[in-house]
């Protein structure tokens, strides 16, 4: 039997590949390196000394899901793969309500035929939209600000209902804060192809001379010192939040989501400051006008996924910082 991961050359894919490996666990990659690179591949072969599948598939594409079925024995699936910038889907809200709910319905139905019912989804807190107080828990009102997050709780639906008529399905539906950090082997880490979205590779390529300051955008926010407040958490625990979802899934049906936060706020100045403090390198910046779409704060009550999950998140904002700056000076 095998997990396939969606996606599994991407930013977080790759770090809970390389989490699946080091457990044991028997894995199947599909990709489109629409927003990663196939040296990733390598480089999770090289950090785990394990081998696995890959087959360059587009989920839009439905003989080419059906062939991963079909080739291997897949019990469960980790579905990462959809496109993901806030500001972008903004502009493009057709490409992002097509890309993301077509290629998870493609995918469900192929699970559905082969009999695999246990899926962890990618979500995101951007189904909380702009939430009226802070810790933000599981059980807060939904809604929406752009339509990158629309797919999001859409997705959360539809994966939901699948357990209505058909009680053998397990669903966890992962709520992520603000993953950055890299892996400590500075081999793989968030490099996304053209200019970034989220705000430490932002602050990485001003760091390596290749933008020549940070645009923080808006400081008249209702928060500690104007900017807007995110809950970021290291990429390596938030891989490992996958492999608890997934051996959680194996134990239980039905449906759950889950926070995957630290439950601590900061601001994009105290990431500025703190990235400068790790790696003694200043980061010249300009505030710009706000976003559209983006919110004052938003940070995690990550109490379930302890109880729920054994799972607490175990690294500082420092060690975010230094192991970013440790990937991009290693890979600019």
């Amino acid at each position: 039997m095998a997990v396939l991961v969606t996606g599994g050359a991407g930013f977080i894919g790759s770090h809970t590949c390389v989490e699946l490996l080091n457990a044991g666990e028997n894995i199947v990659i599909l990709d489109n390196f629409s927003n990663s690179k196939p040296d990733v591949l390598d480089k999770i072969k090289a950090i785990t000394k394990k081998d696995f599948k890959f087959y360059e598939v587009d989920l839009l594409d439905p003989e080419g899901v059906e062939k991963v079925f079909s080739e291997n024995e897949i019990d469960t699936v980790i579905h990462f793969a959809g496109l993901k910038a806030v500001g972008e889907s903004v502009q493009k809200p057709l490409e992002y309500y097509y890309n993301n709910i077509t290629g998870t319905l493609i995918l469900c139905d192929a699970m559905r035929k082969h009999h695999c019912k246990r899926i962890v989804f990618s979500s995101s807190a951007t189904v909380y939209g702009s939430p009226k107080t802070v810790p933000i828990r599981e059980d807060f009102p939904l809604s929406t600000t752009n339509p990158y997050g629309s797919t999001k709780l859409m997705l959360e639906q539809i994966l939901s209902d699948l357990y209505v008529p058909d009680h053998d399905w397990s669903v966890m539906l992962l709520r992520y804060f603000n993953p950055i950090g890299a892996h400590q082997s500075g081999m793989i880490g968030e490099n996304p192809n053209g200019i970034p979205n989220n705000l430490m590779p932002y602050v990485c390529q001003v760091a390596v001379g290749k933008l020549d300051h940070l645009n923080v955008f808006g400081n008249d926010y209702p928060t500690p010192d104007g900017t807007g407040v995110r809950d970021y958490i290291h990429v390596v625990d938030l891989a490992v939040g996958h492999l608890k979802a997934l051996q959680y899934a194996r134990k239980h049906t039905g449906v759950e989501a889950v926070n995957l936060g630290t439950g601590t706020g900061y601001s994009v100045l105290d990431i500025v400051h703190s990235f400068e403090k790790a790696n003694n390198i200043k980061i010249p910046y300009e505030i710009a006008p706000r976003r559209a779409g983006d919110i004052a704060e938003c940070y995690a009550d990550p109490a379930k996924a302890k109880e729920m999950l054994g799972w607490v998140a175990q690294y500082n904002i420092e060690t975010m910082c230094k192991d970013a700056w440790n990937f991009i000076s290693n890979n600019h």
